[in-house]
C-alpha cells in the first residue's frame, strides 16, 4: 500500500502543483483572478482523480478485489496528504524565491478588477484594507501562509477521497446472502 500511496501521491502533487507555478510565471498578467482560480481547481480534480485510480489499483491487485470504505478511504486521504503537502511546500519555495511580491500583484489586480466590475469607491477601499492586512499576515507568518495554502488544496483531496471511497468500496459476498 505505501507504494501506491507514495507514487500516486507524488503523482497528483506534481499534477497540481504544474498549475500553480505555470500560472504564476506565465499567467498572471493575462487572466483573471476567476479564471486562474477556476483552471487551479479543475487542475486540482484531475490531479486528485488519480485517488480513484489508486483505490482502484490496490482493489485489484493487493486487495483481491475487495476494499472496505474505510481503507478505500485511508488510502486516498494519504495520497491528498502527500499531494497537498508537496503543494504547500513548492509554493513556499516559489513564494520566497520567485512570486515574493504576490501579495502585492494579487491585490493589485483584484482592486482593477473590481474599479473594472463597477464596485463603488467605499468598497474597494474597505476591501483593499482587509487584502493589506489579511496580505502582510500572509507574507510575514509562514504558518499562516502553510495552512491558508493546505486550505485551498486539501479539501479537494478529501472530497476526492471521500468519493473514491464510496464508489471504489466493494466486500465479497458470503455464501448465505442472496444475489
Amino acid at each position: 500500500m505505501k507504494k501506491i500511496v507514495w507514487i500516486y501521491g507524488l503523482i497528483a502533487g506534481a499534477i497540481s502543483v504544474s498549475w500553480g507555478v505555470l500560472s504564476e510565471s506565465v499567467f498572471s498578467n493575462s487572466l483573471s483572478l476567476n479564471t486562474r482560480m477556476i483552471l487551479g481547481y479543475a487542475t486540482m480534480i484531475v490531479a486528485f482523480s488519480l485517488i480513484f485510480v489508486a483505490v482502484k489499483n490496490y482493489r485489484d491487485t493487493q486487495g483481491n478485489g475487495q476494499i472496505t470504505f474505510g481503507k478505500a478511504l485511508g488510502i486516498g486521504l494519504l495520497i491528498a496528504l502527500i499531494a497537498s503537502t508537496l503543494y504547500v511546500v513548492v509554493w513556499e519555495i516559489d513564494f520566497r524565491y520567485f512570486v515574493p511580491d504576490f501579495g502585492d500583484k494579487y491585490q493589485a489586480q483584484a482592486i482593477a478588477e473590481m474599479k473594472q466590475s463597477g464596485v463603488s469607491a467605499a468598497e474597494i477601499q474597505k476591501q483593499s484594507a482587509e487584502m493589506t492586512e489579511m496580505m502582510q499576515t500572509y507574507k510575514t507568518n509562514t504558518a499562516y501562509r502553510a495552512m491558508f495554502t493546505y486550505a485551498e488544496v486539501a479539501p479537494v483531496g478529501i472530497l476526492m477521497s471521500l468519493l473514491a471511497a464510496l464508489i471504489l468500496k466493494k466486500k465479497t459476498k458470503t455464501a448465505g446472502s442472496a444475489q
